[in-house]
């Protein structure tokens, strides 16, 4: 195999590689700096379901959700979920009710779960997640945390699969 070859093929598995890669990314907003502590008790509601267009991504708020739970019970004794999709006004109230210091209330913006090994667009996903004092009722941290697949997926990546990494970057921040 001539020289020439070498490094055209060095470039073609180089651009795979790359078209494999997910990406993620963490953005804050408005940070506070305010830090939870081991002993903060915690509600995490369940949020809508994700949509993109006319799809509607069944189950996609219980685990963007329980994605949080699990994250959070790293760091946190007590990390309670909603049952179902609670909206920002009845999530701070039951927090409230079970008297926990914070309410992790979380939006899906985008979620898109594309066929990308045939179609080559990647799936997408955006979660805003507020960090919210129950005594006040106003956001003490939040963040925008976004992921996007590569395009040689082989089938197997999917929207909730590109959150774990952006979500333990943020809750692992906050302690």
């Amino acid at each position: 195999m001539g020289s020439k070859w070498k490094i055209l093929a060095a470039f073609a598995l180089a651009g795979w590689l790359l078209g494999c890669a997910d990406t993620h990314q963490l953005v804050r907003e408005g940070a506070t700096g305010t830090k939870l502590t081991n002993t903060d008790s915690l509600y995490i509601a369940v949020c809508r379901d994700g949509a993109y267009g006319t799809a509607v991504y069944a189950g996609s708020g219980a685990m963007t959700s329980q994605t949080l739970v699990s994250a959070f019970s790293k760091h946190a004794q007590n990390v309670e979920m909603s049952h179902g999709y609670e909206s920002f006004d009845d999530a701070l109230v039951t927090a409230r009710a079970k008297k926990v210091k914070y309410l992790i209330y979380p939006t899906i913006l985008p979620w898109e779960d594309r066929a990308t090994e045939w179609s080559g667009i990647p799936d997408r996903v955006e979660v805003k997640v507020e960090i919210v004092d129950v005594q006040t009722g106003k956001a003490v941290e939040s963040a925008v945390i976004s992921g996007k697949s590569g395009l040689a997926t082989l089938g197997g990546d999917h929207p909730q699969d590109l959150l774990p990494k952006p979500v333990e970057e943020f809750v692992s921040s906050l302690y």
